[in-house]
């Protein structure tokens, strides 16, 4: 009620010249109580108290708080007296304010048996809203003794009234669950009743709040009713939503289920039709032949008269094309007359499904009419448009020149951040997936930026010059335009560019003089972070020292400061600095990020990373990140060098009294556990604590070395170490272990002040399972063209084997497990399958352990008896390397 036309103005003019003045000019809380008195009259003016209670609903609609006080003696109980009213709009109004009101329980007993005896009059008007009062106003006890009346009241000839207990009845689900399971036969009564089409639609939907947590009952009750025609279109459309929920969970009757959602594709309402229709077309296994009917129909909508009807189809058929590509094509020739369609949402639509369905030859002919609707068009569709030519460019990369020339134009334009950002990311992703598209896309991006107001995408594209302009075939090319943002932007882009000069100088020995003059320049910038890093860069630059250049500026690591942040106020605090300050340590210090944050971080996607890093690659693990923390510990010095480190491994559930976390760390000849503790306990705190694990399953392996956490406090993480020593170094084989174990004194703690009790006990605490496999001793190799490194490989140790993959269900889930069982990195964006794709190749690629490079081609596919079948073939440089890889995916 708080979104009144005129609420920011005091007064504002029609387009005929009358003023209108708004109506709740100058209410406020302490006029509405004053005026309450009149709720005391002798002679009640129903129109002056519909006019309070509206300002009053008013108020409450903009988040008014009223005191206990203040609703029950200014407002509640004088506005009792008004039941004795017969004014219907007064007595409609009442019952708004006490539901709004939500009076306490003392109050409620006061007009509990009103509102019953209103529930069993003879107005229908007072009877529904007192039932929706009453049960938004009563606890347990009251509606145990209203119960009875609710009951009759669900099966009540009235449709006002069932319609108001069913209602109140799917409320109170969430409060009462179990009183109103025990109205389930008057439910199913209503739910057969054909007179009232709203009662059958509330009736099912509160059935199904019932039944949902027993899969069978709700399997029934689809079988049930899916045999009889409901009256209510609503109620279908309930109906049909449900059955694809019980089809998705079970595979049982799916014919007899489908059939159902065939036959409501002839329903007469169109809302039942559509509803069937997008139901089909969001089935997990459908075939084409399945999803004929239900594109047909859809395309029948694509012509309505009715906007909301097409643009619904259009919508869905958008969504289809994603994945049956070739299925929506029938409905190219209807989308293309949508292009000109007055509503800016159905046309975008129309273009986004055309630039999934489009073949190659239609391209150009697709940009065309693309380039005089964009400048029709709000960002947001712009946006979409841009999303869906980087998909179509990425499927036919041949074009790739039409599409960046197409994207290039689009990106001079006028437009805000999210629409230029959506233009760059596409641009990099091209540049990173089309080696053919590296270079016009880089000069475009450099025109780009002579003219670009945003400082994000700005240095963006400065990095991405940076790291992909010097091994193009023209380097000297970029530097024009990388040294203009020297000259004329800000400090931010001025660091960038300087940084970006320096990986041009660093990898093209022959540009390497002219950068040096460069940065000289830039040595008297009026920005401090400009002058270090020209100084920085110049000196390595001059250095011609190509480890140095290397390190610092062509392959430089990422690294997160938290930890350091938090050790060195930890060393500051101590205040010992007879030991130097271990950076190296700090680095990989574990910081707990509380879970809103870690969400945050997560839906974030760091776009800028997947778009200018220069490999492409997805990285599972990082075994760099970790190598400076062990190498600085004196303990694991004979280990050799770190080949790869694991994702954390939860070993607790989240919820647990201590949570620990294992990261595998693969060497030569041992495994070194790192084990990440957290406390959570806030009266606890655990002292020499250490992980002891039984290796009685895994052949020849022994326990090496153990460093304990000294101390772990309440939510402060710390790490302790294992290493064991593999009992074949040269094998490629895992090792299971059964079980592990958490050791420790136990201190009790403080909570208000913080002291520890001297006295402690030694505990044991259970861990899961743990076990070692092949993904361990593999290390992702980003290729840039899968094809041609499977040529160049020597076929002598090629393995190809044939399986029939049970366990899964779609080729996606197929995929995901393969992916997880070799930690490879995958080719091409091969990793990413649709839920409902029939084939799909995935490419694998990765380093064993003893520098093996191994390429894995997967071909899977969909059988006629929808069994998923997939054909392996492994190259690889040693035939232990492939066999072991063939192991892991038989397993």
């Amino acid at each position: 009620m708080s979104g009144f036309p005129g609420e920011k103005k005091d007064d504002d003019e029609d387009e005929m010249g009358n003023t209108y003045v708004h109506p709740f000019r100058g209410v406020d809380k302490a006029h509405v109580i004053q005026e309450a008195r009149i709720f005391n009259d002798p002679q009640v003016e129903p129109s002056r108290c519909i006019t309070l209670m509206t300002k009053l609903l008013y108020l409450l609609g903009k988040g008014e708080n009223f005191s206990s006080k203040e609703s029950t003696e200014s407002i509640f109980f004088p506005m009792t007296k008004l039941f004795q009213s017969k004014d219907e709009k007064l007595r409609r109004l009442m019952y708004l304010v006490i539901k709004e009101l939500k009076p306490d329980s003392d109050c409620v007993i006061i007009v509990t048996s009103t509102l019953t005896k209103d529930m069993n009059g003879t107005n229908d008007l007072y009877r529904a809203n007192a039932i929706r009062v009453l049960c938004s106003i009563t606890d347990t006890a009251m509606l145990t003794a209203i119960e009875r009346y609710l009951k009759q009241a669900i099966v009540d000839k009235q449709p006002l009234v069932s319609s108001a207990a069913l209602v109140a009845g799917t409320k109170l689900m969430k409060t009462n669950p179990d009183v109103v399971k025990r109205w389930v036969n008057e439910i199913n009564t209503a739910a057969q009743d054909k007179s009232a089409q709203m009662v059958q639609y509330h009736a099912l939907s509160l059935l199904y709040s019932i039944k949902k947590t027993d899969k069978l009952a709700v399997s029934k009750l689809v079988a049930t009713l899916s045999k009889t025609q409901l009256k209510s279109p609503l109620a279908q459309c309930l109906l049909i939503r449900y059955t694809v929920t019980v089809m998705a969970e079970s595979s049982q009757q799916e014919r007899a289920y489908y059939e159902f959602l065939e036959s409501c594709l002839r329903h007469r309402s169109e809302m039942v039709i559509f509803e069937a229709a997008r139901a089909i077309c969001t089935l997990p296994n459908v075939s084409t032949r399945e999803l004929t009917p239900a594109i047909t129909v859809l395309q029948l909508f694509l012509s309505s008269p009715k906007p909301t009807l097409r643009f619904a189809a259009v919508r869905a058929l958008n969504r289809v094309a994603m994945a049956f590509p070739l299925t929506v094509t029938a409905c190219n020739l209807d989308l293309e007359n949508m292009i000109s369609d007055t509503n800016r949402s159905i046309a975008t639509l129309a273009i986004t499904t055309l630039l999934k369905t489009g073949s190659e030859s239609s391209v150009e002919r697709l940009m065309k009419q693309i380039s005089s609707f964009m400048s029709e068009i709000a960002d947001e569709f712009k946006v979409m448009v841009v999303d869906a030519i980087r998909a179509l460019c990425l499927k036919y990369p041949q074009k790739h020149r039409t599409l960046i020339n197409f994207l290039s134009n689009v990106l001079r334009e006028e437009g805000g951040f999210e629409f230029k950002k959506s233009i760059t990311d596409t641009m990099l992703v091209l540049i990173n997936e089309i080696p053919e598209a590296v270079e016009p896309g880089l000069l475009h991006l450099c025109e780009f930026i002579e003219d670009c107001e945003f400082n994000f995408l700005s240095t963006q594209i400065l990095h991405v010059l940076g790291a992909r302009g010097p091994r193009t075939s023209q380097p000297g090319r970029y530097i024009r335009h990388i040294y203009n943002r020297i000259i004329l932007e800000n400090a931010t882009v001025r660091a960038a560019a300087v940084t970006s000069l320096a990986k041009f100088g660093a990898v093209v020995p022959s540009l390497r003089p002219n950068i040096i003059v460069l940065l000289r320049r830039c040595v008297h910038d009026a920005d401090d972070e400009v002058r270090d890093r020209s100084t920085f860069y110049g000196a390595l630059l001059q250095s011609e020292s190509e480890p140095l250049m290397k390190k610092l500026i062509t392959d430089v690591n990422p690294m997160t400061l938290d930890g350091v942040e938090k050790m060195l106020g930890e060393y500051n605090e101590a205040a010992d600095f007879s030991t130097p300050f271990n950076f190296a340590k700090a680095v990989l210090t574990p910081v707990h990020i509380p879970p809103s944050e870690k969400q945050k971080q997560q839906k974030g996607g760091d776009i800028m990373a997947s778009g200018a890093s220069a490999g492409g690659g997805q990285k599972k693990k990082d075994g760099n990140m970790y190598g400076d923390l062990i190498n600085g510990m004196p303990e694991f010095a004979n280990l050799g060098q770190l080949f790869a480190s694991s994702n954390p491994v939860e070993l607790t559930e989240s919820e647990a009294e201590y949570c620990v976390a294992c990261v595998k760390h693969t060497f030569p000849a041992h495994i070194l556990f790192q084990f990440t503790i957290r406390n959570t306990m806030e009266e606890l705190q655990l002292e020499e604590v250490a992980v002891e694990m039984d290796l009685s399953d895994a052949a020849g392996a022994q326990v090496e070395t153990t460093v304990k956490a000294e101390v772990v406090k309440f939510d402060t993480p710390a790490v302790c170490w294992v290493s064991v020593k593999r009992g074949d170094p040269e094998a490629l084989q895992g090792m299971f272990i059964r079980m592990c174990k958490l050791t420790f004194v136990q201190k009790e703690v403080d909570p208000q002040t913080g002291e520890v009790f001297p006295d402690g006990e030694e505990e044991e605490y259970p861990l899961d399972e743990l076990e070692v496999t092949l993904s361990d001793f593999v290390r992702p190799l980003p290729l840039p063209d899968f094809r041609a490194a499977w040529d160049a490989m020597v076929a002598d140790n090629d393995v190809t084997q044939v399986f029939r993959l049970d366990k899964h269900k779609a080729i996606s889930d197929a995929v995901t497990a393969i992916a997880d069982a070799l930690g490879m990195d995958a080719a091409d964006n091969s990793n990413s399958v649709s839920a409902a794709a029939r084939t799909h190749r995935l490419l694998l690629s990765g380093t064993l352990i003893g520098e093996h490079a191994a390429l894995v081609r997967a071909d899977l596919r969909v059988s006629p008896n929808n069994a998923i079948e997939m054909k392996l073939a492994i190259r690889s440089q040693s035939m232990p390397a492939s066999e072991a890889i063939l192991e892991a995916v038989s397993s």
